[in-house]
């Protein structure tokens, strides 16, 4: 099939990358010279685990433009992809949607070839069916349902997996203007993915529901957990990494991130939970779950502060290792690494920093409030506390540095089993 993919950024070029490596025509379309310039040379535009070797073997089939009249009218079907922003209340805004929809419609008029776009992108529900569907009709001069085809088809993946996500994915979510434009979509993701997902097909608003509502509800067992973790902390013996196995293998309620430790970030739990509130204001229902694990998500960092002070030598320094919000991605969203970082510095305590990805970020973020490592070693040589905030493999292959005696290591994740002569702690453990 022959598709275009709007939008070359963290997910739109693994996507258009996974698609060509299937076989598929792809021609992306970015207004940014440089992820263009970055795909027609063969490399990847961002860093994510696979992508390149995606690339390698599809050149042939991947290119790129930041013409959307070069690429619209000669494809079937247009991945929307693109940034949609919180605004100051914590909506989802559409304006970047909105822009390549109607550009998208623009170029549709040159041809008079069927064509689905597919909106990848988070939306508030009401919204596909709602401006967007208009803007798309408007600016095309057709009306959907015809020779025009609208889906909304956002994905389930997590920056550092992106590529394994959309090769296995759970489930596809495939909400529909008709069934002609869904057809289509199926036969896309029954050609990409190496698993056989089942497809949920449905109407536009019940798929933009759905969507919001699975960040919503995992974001919800992350802060269970993390509750069930501190009240561990308080009962000698306890163990929350047991409680929590035990937990998991009830069927109702599933170990899939049943884990405490750190609280949630990066670019969509933390503001998809705002969302789905602000989303029940609206409609005047109560959303007090979402807003307890939100509530209990920014109490964790309190929480691992509080147990790092217990742990403190005043004259040696702290090392925070995991500046990206999770291993294999250098995203700093609502890194809890930072923020952990951040607190301490604030208060006095000498703070040093590494991630092996993400210290450009790191550096936007924290500015010159912590000193910042240049290996891990260098990071935790002058350390008296060390505390491991993701669960990268570095930290574990990295162990004999940091396993001296005199130095406590705060492993949030349980990524060292012994310390050696080091002081261990698990949190969630009393």
């Amino acid at each position: 099939m022959d598709i275009c993919v709007i939008g070359l950024g963290k997910l739109g070029s693994p996507l258009a990358a996974v698609l060509a490596s299937k076989g598929h025509n792809v021609i992306g379309v970015d207004l940014n010279a440089y992820f263009v310039d970055h795909i027609n040379a063969g490399k990847a535009p961002v860093v994510e685990p696979q992508l390149q070797e995606l690339i390698d073997v599809s050149r042939d089939r991947l290119k790129a433009t930041r013409l959307y009249e070069e690429a619209i009218p000669q494809t079937d079907i247009s991945f929307v992809i693109v940034p949609t922003p919180s605004d100051e209340t914590g909506v989802f805004t559409n304006r970047f949607v909105l822009d390549a929809v109607r550009a998208i419609g623009t170029a549709l008029k040159t041809t008079d070839r069927y064509h689905v776009v597919n909106i990848t992108s988070t939306v508030m529900p009401g919204s596909t069916e709602g401006e967007i569907k208009e803007a798309l009709e408007a600016s095309s001069g057709r009306k959907v349902g015809e020779n025009l085809g609208l889906t909304y088809n956002p994905e389930f993946i997590a920056l550092g997996s992106v590529v394994r996500n959309m090769l296995y994915p759970d489930m596809i979510l495939l909400g529909e203007s008709d069934a002609r434009a869904g057809d289509v979509l199926e036969a896309v993701y029954r050609s990409s993915t190496n698993n056989e997902p089942p497809i949920q097909r449905m109407n536009l608003v019940n798929a933009e529901v759905t969507k919001i509502s699975v960040n919503t509800y995992v974001t919800t067992k992350i802060s269970f957990a993390n509750m069930l973790a501190e009240i561990c902390e308080g009962l000698p013996g306890a163990d929350v990494a047991v409680v929590t196995q035990a937990l998991g293998k009830d069927t109702r309620i599933g170990g899939k991130y049943l884990q405490g430790a750190l609280g949630f970030g990066g670019p969509c739990f933390p503001r998809d939970n705002v969302a789905f509130g602000k989303l029940a204001e609206k409609v005047g229902a109560r959303a007090d779950i979402a807003l307890a694990g939100e509530a209990i998500n920014k109490h964790q960092i309190d929480r691992i502060t509080r147990i790092v002070r217990r742990n403190l030598d005043a004259s040696r320094e702290v090392a925070v290792l995991g500046m990206a919000y999770k291993p294999d991605t250098p995203v700093v969203e609502e890194s809890q690494g930072v923020m952990i970082a951040r607190d301490l510095a604030s208060t006095g305590v000498s703070v040093a920093v590494f991630d092996p990805l993400a210290m450009e970020g790191a550096r936007w973020a924290l500015k010159d409030k912590v000193r910042y490592g240049q290996t891990l070693a260098d990071t935790v040589a002058n350390a008296s506390t060390i505390v491991i905030a993701t669960p990268s493999k570095e930290y574990a292959e990295g162990a004999a540095l940091m396993c001296r005696p005199g130095v406590t290591i705060i492993d949030c994740w349980r990524v060292l089993a012994d310390a050696g002569e080091a002081t261990l702690v698990h949190v969630g453990r009393g």
